[in-house]
């Protein structure tokens, strides 16, 4: 009788994939699930300049993953930290000069 299937030893390729981690792919009510940010919350970090992802059409909102990771922060400084939107807004500005001074001294 003959085998079916493959022998063990035989080793299978990963099928790995490469996604540009600024690519807007993600729209907004997965990414609310993602980072645990209520949509209307994710509407207004927009709206203030925080984090804006791209409009797809009119109404559609993308976020990338680079964005995903800044909102993971964001969620930390609300929900750990106590920091209101407004105050985010400064912190992240802050931040911006700081990492720009680094850069520009190297």
């Amino acid at each position: 009788m003959g085998k079916i299937g493959m022998k063990s030893d035989k080793k299978i390729k990963q099928f790995q994939v490469t996604i540009d981690p600024n690519l807007p792919l993600f729209i907004i009510s997965v990414v609310s699930e993602m980072v645990d940010i209520p949509i209307w919350t994710l509407r207004k970090l927009d709206e203030m300049g925080i984090v804006q992802p791209e409009r797809k059409g009119k109404k559609v909102r993308c976020y990338s993953k680079v964005q995903i990771e800044r909102l993971v922060y964001v969620h930390y400084l609300m929900e750990e930290k106590g920091v209101n939107i407004s105050g985010i807004k400064i912190i992240l500005e802050l931040e911006e000069r700081k990492e720009e001074k680094s850069g520009s001294i190297s």
